[in-house]
């Protein structure tokens, strides 16, 4: 594969595993040198920093709680004097909590982790970037459909969708993209229940293609928008469901 992102940096929120290392993985993979953030997971990181440079890739392991006030500027700091070309933010939690089991204290780490954290970040990073980079936002599916016990969280995701569309109108006279990716359900350790009894005739039920969405499919995704071929999209919020609810 040609190495579309050579010369470019990426900067990957909650890089350690899941989603997040599959795009450090494949970005990596496309050229880029990327920059991972992590947040507990020092030993995830630390692998996946492993196999990157084994695969002839460049990386670089940045550790900053997302939950805690004063992230972005931590972030921003040790980044401090690269210039950016590629900005995924790609961390985020998802308890699974309704209306009634949502107390204050889990409301309060999703609006840190999925909300603040992902619009400071975005700004101490902004003028940092190059004209003409990219960033791309992890939105999800549940912004468009019903899926039972997770408001909260969704809600948040509905923040993503807002934010990447008013920051596309605001960037886009630096040549800067900004879009996200809305995932259905990934086989990743948030979306454990695939693997539960009855979690296979779930999906079955609600996807249009059969099989388990992988991470690998929304790292692709990521790594179209990030590279020169997604140049002229911005503003859009793109689904990699598997046609989950059509």
């Amino acid at each position: 594969m040609a190495a579309l992102l050579k010369g470019k940096t990426a900067l990957i929120t909650g890089a350690s595993r899941g989603i997040g290392a599959a795009i450090a993985t494949r970005l990596a993979r496309d050229g880029a040198r990327v920059i991972a953030h992590y947040g507990a997971s020092e030993s995830e990181a630390k692998a996946l920093a492993r196999q990157i440079e084994a695969a002839g890739g460049a990386v670089r392991l940045i550790q900053a709680d997302l939950a805690q006030p004063g992230v972005a500027t931590k972030i921003e700091e040790q980044v401090k004097g690269e210039r950016i070309d590629i900005l995924v933010n790609n961390a985020g939690v998802a308890p699974f909590a309704d209306l009634a089991a949502t107390d204050e204290a889990t409301f309060d780490r999703l609006a840190m982790i999925n909300m603040r954290s992902l619009f400071f970040i975005t700004q101490k990073i902004v003028p940092q970037m190059n004209d003409g980079g990219r960033i791309i936002n992890l939105s999800s599916a549940v912004t468009r459909v019903v899926f039972p016990g997770i408001p909260a969280y969704a809600a948040t995701k509905g923040f993503v969708d807002v934010l990447t569309l008013q920051l596309a109108g605001v960037l886009g006279a630096r040549g800067i993209t900004v879009n996200a990716v809305a995932p259905g359900a990934i086989d990743t350790e948030m979306s454990a229940w695939i693997h539960q009894p009855g979690g296979s005739d779930t999906l079955k039920q609600i996807q249009a293609l059969p099989g388990i969405g992988k991470p690998e499919h929304v790292a692709d995704l990521v790594a179209f928008l990030a590279s020169p071929q997604g140049s002229w999209i911005t503003g859009r919020t793109i689904d990699v469901s598997g046609g989950t609810k059509l």
